[in-house]
């Protein structure tokens, strides 16, 4: 089992080029079944979640391979419609596998999805997706099973926006038959990337980015090839860093427009940042104001992914903050973890508040993916060794979180405790 280890107390300084986008790439990769043939994702991130996504997609028959960091997706061959619990209950994104599969084969049936800890993340909305397209659903107590002779078009006005549930139909609308149009979609980069993605296989989509969404389903796609944008929850968690040590680092490829929220809020905390170059020039040594009051939304909002990273800074920063979760109920199980190193937060239901204090470093558990970056982030500020557990966590949307902070001059490294 591994561990980092975080001597604390270094201000950050140098230059980052961030990986590939977690959240892009997962819906991509499930798209890649839309078409019989190859697929390449330049720049893919070689994270864990993007390893169970490849097993599955070999699971189903698909071929894959690496070179370097491109992604070969060969569908050829992916005529399996079973996604088996084990690998379905890794990850809670392949829920998203049911529409393509679906479409491709008239049947589909998956392992009730898992993942991070962080709150219900129901799949009703996706369910009601697949059945404005026509489809039959059966629900047994560990699996979930569709089927439908043809997809067809249809018009879908979402309760609420959801990333997976818009991009659920996107997915079942571009090879079905007719014209769907979608409302209330969610407006996240991912969702305009993937629309990108199939309109370069040959769909037809109108709208990405927008409140309305609309499809003409074609029959056939082609294969493509796409490069993975930065992602921009990494590039958030780097800019806590930095913040948190008071640190001034340059982000080689940082996704311009992206991030906008979260910026300003940087700035009102006292950082001071620009564009040059296509580069992002980020200075936290003026950080020194608390947050009165912030609440996370979907985008363009403030992000829940990187409340947990942002709540690490805070607790450096003098004064009171407050921050307001509204995506996911648990997203503050960090809290107590942070405790351990002196934090004074206080949480009640959904708010939480901050007051700022002097982090000593400790043991440490992280318990889901975010939460684990700002532990990390939290351990940077602190002064002395803190010690991180719970790792797998993290590798599942940083590719080597280790690495990429000691090319900024900390203090980090991982330690196999089973080989001491």
């Amino acid at each position: 089992m591994d561990e980092i280890h975080v001597i604390g107390g270094n201000c950050l300084h140098g230059n980052i080029t961030v990986q590939g986008s977690k959240n892009t790439v997962l819906p991509l990769m499930a798209g890649a079944l839309l078409y019989r043939g190859i697929n390449v994702l330049k720049a893919c991130p070689r994270i864990t979640d993007v390893f169970y996504m490849e097993e599955i997609l070999r699971a189903l028959g698909a071929e894959t391979w690496w070179e370097d960091h491109d992604l070969y997706l060969d569908c050829t061959h992916a005529d399996g419609s079973h996604v088996p619990e084990i690998y379905s209950g890794r990850m809670r994104s392949s829920i998203i596998l049911l529409g393509p599969i679906l479409a491709r084969n008239q049947q589909a049936e998956i392992g009730y999805p898992g993942g991070c800890v962080i709150g219900k993340r129901p799949v009703d909305l996706h369910l009601y997706v697949l059945r404005r397209f026509g489809a039959e659903i059966k629900e047994e107590e560990k699996k979930i099973t569709v089927s439908c002779k043809k997809l067809c078009g249809t018009e879908i006005v979402f309760s609420k926006r959801s990333v997976g549930a818009t991009e659920q139909a996107i997915l079942c609308a571009t090879l079905s038959k007719g014209t769907t149009t979608l409302r209330n979609c969610a407006r996240e980069p991912e969702i305009v990337w993937l629309c990108r993605f199939l309109n370069a296989m040959g769909a037809k989509i109108e709208g990405a980015g927008e409140d309305c969404i609309c499809i003409e389903g074609t029959e056939k796609l082609c294969g493509t090839k796409m490069q993975i944008p930065a992602d921009r929850i990494v590039t958030g968690t780097y800019l806590c860093a930095a913040a948190a040590t008071r640190g001034h680092i340059v982000i080689e490829n940082a996704p311009e427009g992206e991030l906008d929220t979260f910026l300003q809020v940087y700035r009102k905390m006292g950082g001071q940042y620009e564009w040059k170059s296509g580069k992002l020039i980020a200075n936290g040594a003026g950080i020194q104001f608390s947050v009165p009051f912030l609440e996370t939304e979907a985008y363009p909002g403030f992000p829940t992914d990187l409340q947990s990273p942002l709540l690490a800074v805070l607790t450096t920063v003098p004064g009171i903050s407050r921050i307001r979760e509204n995506i996911f109920e648990n997203r503050f199980k960090i809290c107590s973890e942070l405790t351990k190193m002196g934090a004074h937060i206080e949480v009640r239901g959904s708010e939480v508040k901050i007051c700022g204090s002097r982090l000593k470093g400790c043991r440490l558990r992280a318990e889901e993916l975010r939460g684990g970056a700002a532990l990390v982030i939290a351990a940077l500020a602190a002064d002395g060794e803190s010690v991180i557990e719970g790792v797998p966590f993290i590798r599942r949307g940083y590719e080597d979180i280790c690495r990429d902070l000691r090319y900024l001059q900390a203090e980090i490294y991982m330690e196999d405790i089973l080989s001491v």
